[in-house]
């Protein structure tokens, strides 16, 4: 069970510093999120593809697909995609409203848990169980204890147009005496 546990722990600091990472992107391209969207469909695709060949590769088993899993592997992505464009909007401004990561990010995987919970209730047709609901309700008052208590960040500040370098300005030496 170790392997299992480690993958997830990684998966959780991948996406817990995937929010993070989405606002110094936005700020690089002047608070515009839609930029750094397409660059991380990019990176779904190229990792996704390596990913997918090697691990097809390692195990061994036979690389033609069926028709189930090639809509449900694509009913999946989907899902994925319209999550990052989802939260990409979720990190936009609004209206003048500021996004705020450490708000958006606890909403985001306190809901995901919800709803992975919910989902395997009603997959499963398993009977009535009060503590994963007490357990749902808790997750709801964790998220705002967690976002109203977390510390951010000043914004990033964009780099300055131009040649794609920021201008370095050297300070005047004082005199030596």
């Amino acid at each position: 069970m170790k392997w299992p546990i480690i993958f997830a722990l990684l998966t959780g600091l991948f996406w817990g510093t995937y929010g993070p990472a989405l606002g110094i992107a936005r700020a690089a391209e002047g608070n515009n999120p839609f930029k750094p969207y397409l660059m991380i469909g990019v990176a779904y695709l190229i990792w996704a593809v390596i990913g997918g060949f090697a691990g097809i590769r390692y195990t061994g088993v036979d690389p033609k697909f069926t028709a189930d899993g090639v809509t449900w592997g694509f009913i999946a992505g989907s899902l994925g995609a319209f999550g990052a464009l989802t939260l990409t909007l979720a990190m936009f401004s609004f209206q003048g409203m500021k996004p705020r990561a450490d708000i958006v990010m606890p909403i985001v995987f306190g809901t995901a848990v919800s709803v992975s919970a919910i989902t395997s209730v009603l997959q499963t047709r398993a009977a009535f169980n009060p503590w994963l609901y007490l357990g749902i309700a808790g997750m709801a008052v964790c998220i705002v204890v967690v976002a109203s208590n977390t510390p951010h960040a000043a914004p990033h500040k964009p780099k300055p147009a131009g040649d794609g370098h920021a201008a370095v300005t050297v300070p005047p030496s004082s005199p030596t005496t």
